[in-house]
């Protein structure tokens, strides 16, 4: 408990701090604890802790643990930060409150389906493929001004952009040009920074950053 408690205290203070020179309120960025592959065991403690904001990769993963632990704790938000598969749509828009990986047009149809069906709007984060990456999900940037009226038109509630750099390289570039992208087309969430560096994403603007190992702790 006092480790989850001290960690989650020292994240916050790192946001809080480096909100300051950006002139911008803490409260204004959501911190979301990267639960994927963790237990409810190693969950409970961040829940004590008072962390409500909580991120899962997988549909079926995210099913297996979190029912009992919203029901324990009814004002726990869920994100699912991961990809998405379209046949996985109908769940994710049960179990979630949030979706960040909507990248493409198959996963809009399917979503927007789901969300008539099940008669809850689930707010989606519009994935941008922002390094060019072909092994990486995201809508091409050149695809984006389309994929965004499209979003809208199907009145699916669109919370921001999102995007993962590439790795091994200085993101403050790509969450630049992501906060850049996003005021050309007029969205105001940016669901961006993990770890490592959430920091620099707070100061470019991020308002949800994905944080896992640094609340979490490394695996031993």
């Amino acid at each position: 408990m006092e480790n989850a408690a001290t960690r989650l205290a020292e994240v916050r203070s790192n946001i809080a701090r480096v909100c300051k020179p950006a002139r911008r309120k803490p409260e204004d960025v959501t911190l979301i604890a990267v639960s994927k592959t963790h237990s409810p065991e190693a969950i409970q403690p961040l829940i004590d802790a008072g962390q409500r904001v909580f991120g899962e990769n997988r549909v079926q993963e995210a099913q297996g643990k979190w029912p009992a632990l919203q029901e324990a704790h009814p004002d726990i938000e869920l994100h699912l930060i991961g990809q998405l598969q379209s046949n996985k749509a109908e769940e994710a828009v049960a179990l979630f409150d949030y979706i960040h990986g909507l990248d493409r047009p198959s996963l809009l149809t399917a979503l927007a389906k789901a969300m008539d069906k099940a008669g809850r709007q689930v707010p989606c984060f519009v994935q941008v493929n922002i390094g060019d990456e072909p092994q990486k999900g995201g809508c091409p940037i050149s695809d984006l001004p389309a994929f965004l009226a499209a979003v809208r038109s199907a009145d699916i509630p669109l919370a921001g952009l999102m995007c993962i750099p590439p790795a091994d390289t200085e993101a403050a570039p790509f969450f630049a040009f992501l906060a850049k992208l996003a005021a050309d087309n007029g969205v105001t969430g940016l669901s961006m920074g993990m770890s490592g560096d959430y920091e620099t994403a707070v100061m470019l603007g991020a308002t949800h950053v994905r944080v896992g190992t640094a609340l979490f702790g490394h695996r031993g």
